[in-house]
């Protein structure tokens, strides 16, 4: 009986150091040296200071700048430490009250009422999703371009630099990352504002 308990314990023992703490320590250490960036939290930095992630969205509200798609994580919006979508169902009045509510400042704020492209008005799975679809990205070009005093052919320029595309060409749609989009936006800006 001792025999077979002391042979359980010494498995126990090694597969405890092998799947809890070598195994860890090695995909770690992969991580880290092959993928560093997302290892990281693929963090986005400007002048030195972290401004976000690329993986998380976050909130945008001035006509200058790309909105994201809306929030439905508890709390405050885009709240990182409480993702999940609202679980509100499609008859669900609220769900019917927060889509309408966001197509009204859609339509209040966008000077060319052009058709609402869905992923601008209804939250993510997630509730934190940081890329907009390429038609919610066009349309928000005029009333950028207003705010910005650029030409909408500029940053149509810039969604194209931008856009990721689905994988193989199958996998996904065609899609923007609004806070990389916004600092590129930044960006134009600036180099036309040192042309003049």
């Amino acid at each position: 009986m001792m025999k077979y308990l002391r042979q359980a314990l010494i498995s126990l023992v090694i597969l405890t150091l092998l799947t809890g703490v070598i195994y860890p320590l090695f995909i770690y250490g992969i991580g880290k040296v092959f993928f560093s960036n997302q290892a990281n939290g693929s963090l986005i930095e400007k002048d030195g200071q972290i401004i976000g992630s690329s993986l998380i969205g976050q909130q945008f509200s001035q006509a200058k700048y790309f909105w994201s798609r809306p929030s439905a994580t508890s709390g405050n919006s885009y709240n990182g430490l409480a993702s999940g979508g609202s679980n509100l169902g499609p008859l669900n009045p609220q769900l019917v009250s927060n889509v309408q509510a966001r197509t009204t400042a859609l339509e209040s704020n966008n000077p060319d009422h052009k058709p609402i492209p869905v992923d601008l008005v209804t939250a993510s799975g997630s509730g934190l999703d940081p890329e907009i679809s390429l038609a919610g990205a066009e349309f928000q070009i005029p009333r950028i371009a207003q705010a910005r005093n650029v030409k909408p052919e500029q940053i149509q320029q810039l969604i194209n630099q931008t856009a990721e595309y689905p994988l193989f060409g199958l996998i996904g749609e065609a899609r923007v990352n609004v806070l990389k989009l916004n600092l590129a936006l930044d960006q134009l800006s600036l180099n036309l504002t040192e042309q003049k």
